[in-house]
């Protein structure tokens, strides 16, 4: 008899309204450890709100998120620095410093968490620019002399830097044509296979859910309407599921918009 998954993650019952529009309505769901979770759902669906809460950046109304078995809904001061030096986070903009050079960016919260000399962590960011596929010599320009494509991958670089036990991935590959999201989306998967990590991602994009989600989670009116496989998908037969992946404008939600 094989062993249930260990999840690294799990929301319980997790709600969130900003005045009286409820954006997280009594969200559960367990994020399996070492695996690829991608969470999707239109504009304002409330995927932000969530990754934001998990992150401890807002704070549910309602509901207990664990981390590890440990509940982090409302941890504070080292309680807090304990969770977030699990995490790396690639972010939907970059959000490089525009002033610091790349290797910089990359060794940033090596050098200002983990207090590391400056030499050593210019060799971990040289490391890991190359597991991005970027070679050295980008280590000394500044985020501007970069493509948009680059700045992602520095981004992700900066992201894995600490080798962390869980990454987050904000809409990755946004304002990217489709050959460089499709090579961001090879590089995640890699990066997340290279490190064991749990990763957690949240687009709109079908080509990045099926390139790097083991699991798929979807949310509607601040509800998860469905949660699986991602093979399982096209088989479902869950009409808002269906509508989503498949970028129909006909369909319930659509009709609901119109309602």
């Amino acid at each position: 008899m094989s062993e249930a998954p260990v999840n690294k993650i799990s929301l319980k019952g997790v709600t969130k309204r900003f005045g009286p529009k409820v954006v997280l309505d009594g969200i559960d769901l367990d994020i399996p450890a070492g695996q690829s979770t991608v969470i999707i759902g239109g504009s304002g669906t409330g995927k932000s709100v969530m990754l934001k809460c998990i992150l401890g950046l807002m704070e549910p109304d309602r509901g207990t998120i664990a981390i590890d078995g440990a509940d982090t809904t409302r941890a504070r001061g080292k309680a807090r620095e304990t969770v977030m030096a699990k995490v790396g986070m690639l972010f939907q903009g970059g959000a490089l410093f525009d002033s610091l050079k790349v290797w910089q960016n990359v060794a940033f919260a090596l050098i200002q968490a983990e207090k590391m000399a400056p030499a050593k962590a210019r060799e971990i960011a040289i490391e890991k620019l190359a597991a991005v596929g970027l070679s050295a010599d980008v280590a000394d320009l500044f985020p501007a002399e970069l493509s948009g494509g680059m700045q992602k991958r520095v981004g992700l670089a900066r992201a894995i830097a600490r080798e962390p036990e869980i990454l987050f991935f904000d809409e990755p590959t946004t304002g990217l044509d489709p050959i460089m999201s499709d090579v961001i989306n090879g590089l995640i998967r890699k990066c997340v296979q290279d490190l064991g990590a749990t990763a957690v991602t949240i687009t709109h994009d079908m080509h990045s859910v099926r390139r790097i989600a083991d699991h798929v989670a979807m949310l509607y009116q601040g509800k998860l309407i469905w949660k699986g496989p991602v093979g399982d998908m096209d088989n479902e037969g869950n009409p808002y599921l269906s509508q989503f992946i498949n970028g129909r404008s006909k369909g319930p939600i659509q009709m609901q918009v119109r309602g």
